[in-house]
């Protein structure tokens, strides 16, 4: 590639439409299309594994160096298996792609929504503490129960469960150990009834302080009563 790029420099007419320079093109496009390969999960359009564990990764060393949160969540589509054995994988697949869609529309443009892997997704918060994470793990909540799919012909309402913690570089952790905290509450959520979001109730209380009245009553609204 450098070669080539040398050649494109050293070309004395600088002719765009040279052979060279076509080449040059076609390789640049061609390594962008396989960079994204690299890091997107082809069915949902989200980023995958590979990338998420890279970029959470330089997301808390950017909370270590600048105090800086980084929030966490974690998502489990409720019931998966029933839509597979009900609609058939194809639609399960469909599903899959329609959180991929409502996840992209509802996130901010710097957050990162990962496929985790199967039904489980992961989405990072650059710059964000838990309170507000919790508000963006209810705004996904909330779009996904309110947008039903169409599988065969018939709208099927979809729920998730949501587990969110927040990292503030206090100590020092590994992705894999913020990675399990967090699943830890999504398992809480899947435990207390599902379509719900769960954290460390200790943190909020430290985590509301700073927050305006607005933003806590905003927080507050969204909370949904026990079962």
């Amino acid at each position: 590639m450098d070669q080539l790029l040398d050649l494109q420099e050293k070309c004395p007419s600088n002719n765009q439409e040279c052979p060279v320079f076509d080449e040059v093109r076609r390789l640049r496009e061609e390594c962008k299309r396989l960079q994204e390969l690299t890091q997107v999960d082809t069915l949902t359009g989200l980023f995958n594994f590979r990338y998420l564990m890279m970029s959470l990764e330089g997301e808390m060393e950017r909370t270590r160096r600048t105090g800086l949160s980084t929030g966490l969540i974690m998502s489990d589509l409720d019931h998966f298996k029933r839509i597979n054995d009900t609609h058939g994988h194809e639609c399960g697949n469909e599903a899959l792609q329609w959180i991929g869609k409502i996840w992209h529309e509802k996130l901010r443009r710097i957050d990162m929504a990962c496929r985790y892997g199967g039904e489980e997704f992961i989405v990072i918060l650059p710059g964000t503490r838990l309170p507000q994470a919790i508000r963006a793990a209810e705004r996904l909540r909330f779009a996904l129960e309110n947008s039903p799919v169409k599988l065969n012909g018939k709208l099927v309402r979809l729920t998730a469960s949501f587990g969110v913690d927040a990292y503030r570089g206090r100590k020092k952790l590994t992705v894999e150990t913020f990675i399990k905290q967090t699943d830890h509450f999504l398992l809480e959520a899947k435990a207390r009834g599902r379509n719900r979001v769960c954290y460390d109730e200790n943190k909020i209380t430290v985590a509301m302080e700073g927050l305006t009245l607005d933003e806590r009553e905003a927080l507050f609204a969204t909370r949904r009563p026990e079962r």
